[in-house]
């Protein structure tokens, strides 16, 4: 108590500058009840809460940006991932001590363990895979191939298979509908045995499962990014839903959580109560959290008419029967093991909202640390993360930008009929000081683009003004530049990829001619940002563009935002200068051979 008592002093002092909030993420139940383990991505830690006194008891450090938690069935141990520093922490929760830290994939965000086979199974977001860990080593046993930006693992029941979300769809041709998928894991062959898809759907997040193991719960959104965003006003920009398989049920059904004047803006968490009379889901984007009749939403997910519900705006008026206000951005939802209380994370408040399950309402708020005073970038991610200022209150910054980066999709976002001027969604990390914004280079800074623009052509409602419009575009210029993982430690290239700086910065092709100025790859992308913030006509324009012009983008961390090009139309980096670049207007690449283009891409993923 006293080692909990100095940093609760150490954290007081941090935090009182401003310049820490715990962001809790994660929550992990022990099989009694006991105590609560709360993941904490801003701050670095896991917190322990008793949940008779509702009072943090303990913390343990772990790795950077900390996101998911798996605890052994004893209780004896948990394992956290850290999704930055691209490794688990194994950790005593006895002594809160980190024992062991085991090497994962790219960005590692969610985490199931196999007791039975002593083995964790690791959602890696970046690397698009699975990391199978064998706990008796410590090492990795094998990885598995996921869809576009793995996330979130679930164990059934049974432990017979591994269910892992994702939150990207997977590439596709140009202006196809997305699709996603739920990647299935034999777990005693420790292969992928199945791949369950899921139409018209991008941004799949937890996944809970009945206590019997017959049916499962995806909460889901479902974009409807083919059509223009003009008629805001006259339909439903995201589907926010229920993903439903399993028993009696027809593939993957999605079941519409939306009313007619009501739309749950970004479903996050999900549970099921052990009798499987309700479902409870975490409503992120609109701070609430829903409760479901969970016999009539299978009765619905059941039927001959199944199919159709999806885009039914009075379909889920059968089975959502509550909606209970909690605190800002909630995240992932616990649920005690007697089924009277529900806990959930309140990622922007650095809070745990406490939930009786009988009586449908929060009977407690739980304090993670001291009170912080709200700095102005604070206040604009609440706003990021709303969902309260679009018309209807159907979605906010994070529904396009999820976690603050990007959904992999392209959109018709102008009122200027239909088909015209599709925009790839570009990533929001290290944004600052590239104006101009908009992929024409039509918005000469962060607060044009996020406040009149965005009034007017997405949310078509009184969007960010004054002081509002100030904190979120502080936010948006603080957003950081997630960690290169294709960089060596100290800095030096690997011999491809001084290959490919050699083609990135030469100034004379193969055969010696020079390559005009406008047309070499370090002109256009220079700077620390790579870019040299003027628009240019690259020769990528379609016929469905107003304007050739196209806003030279950033290239940091390119690797990790495809599709490419002003209009999302390039599937992969390849594709830039095979498919897309006939003339060598947009750098000079026709003279390269096939390697030689491996070589500037290897160069590209270090940027």
């Amino acid at each position: 108590m006293m080692r909990w008592a100095i940093c609760a002093l150490l954290f007081a002092a941090t935090a009182s500058a401003g310049t820490t909030y715990r962001s809790p993420d994660d929550l992990a139940l022990s099989s009694d009840g006991k105590q609560l383990y709360v993941v904490c991505s801003g701050s670095r830690e896991v917190l322990v809460v008793d949940t008779a006194s509702q009072k943090v008891t303990g913390r343990a450090d772990v790795g950077k940006v900390p996101r998911g938690i798996a605890l052994s069935p004893s209780g004896t141990r948990f394992y956290v991932t850290n999704s930055w520093s691209d490794t688990v922490s194994e950790v005593d929760a006895g002594t809160l001590q980190v024992l062991r830290t085991l090497p994962t994939g790219f960005e590692p965000t969610g985490i199931a363990l196999d007791a039975a086979r002593n083995l964790l199974y690791v959602a890696n977001r970046l690397s698009d895979d699975i990391s199978v860990i064998d706990l008796a080593s410590g090492a990795e046993s094998g990885r598995l191939v996921g869809g576009r930006g793995a996330s979130y693992v679930t164990a059934a029941p049974d432990g017979g298979h591994i269910y892992v979300s994702h939150i990207y769809p997977n590439i596709g041709h140009f202006r196809e509908p997305p699709k996603s998928e739920v990647t299935v894991i034999d777990s005693a062959h420790r292969v992928v045995s199945a791949r369950l898809p899921i139409a018209n759907a991008a941004g799949i997040f937890h996944i809970a499962f009945s206590r019997d193991g017959r049916f499962g719960l995806a909460a889901e959104m479902r974009p409807k990014n083919l059509i223009p965003l003009a008629h805001v006003e006259h339909g439903w920009v995201f589907g926010n839903s229920l993903a439903v398989f399993g028993e009696g049920i027809h593939g993957v059904v999605q079941m519409p959580l939306d009313q007619i004047d009501t739309f749950p803006s970004l479903p996050f968490g999900v549970v099921i109560s052990a009798d499987q009379t309700r479902a409870y889901v975490s409503i992120s984007g609109s701070n609430e959290l829903l409760i479901l009749d969970l016999p009539k939403l299978l009765k619905a997910a059941r039927s001959p008419n199944a199919a159709r519900l999806a885009n039914d705006l009075s379909a889920s008026a059968a089975y959502v029967i509550a909606h209970i206000q909690v605190g800002h951005n909630p995240r992932n939802i616990r649920l005690s093991p007697d089924g009277h209380f529900l806990y959930v994370a309140n990622r922007l408040d650095d809070t745990i909202s406490v939930i009786d399950t009988a009586r449908a309402a929060v009977t407690a708020t739980i304090p993670l640390g001291p009170s912080v005073p709200l700095t102005p970038e604070r206040r604009g991610e609440r706003l990021f993360y709303s969902s309260m200022y679009s018309f209807g209150h159907q979605f906010g910054c994070a529904n396009c930008h999820i976690d603050s980066t990007f959904d992999g999709l392209s959109w018709d976002l102008e009122p200027d009929g239909f088909g015209k001027d599709i925009v790839d969604n570009r990533s929001l990390e290290d944004v600052k000081d590239t104006a101009p914004y908009k992929w024409n280079g039509g918005n000469p800074d962060l607060q044009t683009e996020c406040g009149p623009r965005t009034e007017r052509f997405f949310y078509r409602n009184e969007g960010f003004r004054g002081a509002e419009l100030e904190d979120l575009v502080t936010y948006i210029k603080s957003i950081p530049l997630r960690p290169n993982r294709y960089r060596r430690p100290d800095g030096t290239l690997t011999e491809a990829q001084e290959r490919g700086r050699a083609i990135f910065t030469r100034t004379v092709k193969k055969d010696g001619t020079p390559i005009p100025e406008i047309r070499r790859c370090s002109v256009c992308h220079s700077g620390p940002q790579y870019t040299a913030t003027v628009s240019l006509d690259v020769d990528t324009g379609k016929s469905s563009d107003r304007s050739p012009l196209v806003d030279i983008p950033q290239l940091t961390n390119v690797v990790n935002s495809a599709p490419y090009l002003h209009d999302g139309s390039a599937r992969t980096l390849e594709e830039i200068w095979t498919v897309f670049n006939p003339n060598d207007i947009h750098g000079v690449t026709n003279d390269l051979t096939k390697d030689e283009l491996n070589d500037l891409i290897e160069y590209l993923k270090t940027l």
